[in-house]
């Protein structure tokens, strides 16, 4: 189970390091001084607590999960290269810091969500490891059904294509929109 996490949060940092490559001037220069603002002690390297420190003041409290940090710290120092935190950025704009609700660590590869939270904009996602999943390890509403995130992806295609034209032209263009911001 182990070698699947590490393969699925590898394929992480290829897409932070693609995503990152392909910024704008400007938002990599962004980058380099949240890390800087992050490393308080000025070392280039960042500390668990500095890490902690830097989320809370910028009030992204779901990403002080320590799972998500020993996820970000690949080479297992305890601290954060400028490497490792591109990760962080691209998981904080990207919103993929998920963690299982049933033992609370972060997502990196494929996970289950109930298919009626994830598809209903009024309440937040549920979301369980593959682990937590087969084992019946969560508590969640009993008449949940539950869908591997690569089936919810398919489904929301799905909906949108079944979406009135008007609609998938406006909603194509946010999403456009939004991914451009990041």
């Amino acid at each position: 189970m182990e070698g699947s996490r590490k393969a699925a949060m590898e394929g992480i940092r290829r897409a932070a390091r693609a995503y990152y490559d392909h910024l704008p001037d400007g938002e990599r220069k962004n980058a380099t001084k949240d890390f800087n603002d992050m490393d308080k002690n000025r070392d280039g390297k960042i500390s668990l607590l500095e890490y902690v420190d830097y989320l809370k003041k910028k009030k992204a409290t779901s990403f002080v999960q320590q799972s998500i940090f020993r996820a970000l710290d690949k080479d297992d120092n305890g601290t954060l290269d400028f490497e490792e935190a591109i990760v962080l950025f691209y998981l904080m704009k990207s919103g993929r810091a998920i963690i299982c609700k049933g033992c609370e660590k972060f997502l990196a590869g494929a996970y289950f969500s109930c298919s009626q939270c994830f598809f209903n904009v009024s309440v937040s996602t549920y979301e369980i490891c593959c682990a937590c999943y087969r084992g019946n390890n969560f508590t969640h509403h009993g008449d949940a059904i539950f869908c591997d995130n690569y089936t919810l992806l398919r489904q929301s295609r799905s909906a949108i294509q079944a979406a009135p034209r008007l609609t998938r032209k406006r909603d194509k263009a946010a999403q456009i929109l939004n991914c451009s911001i990041m």
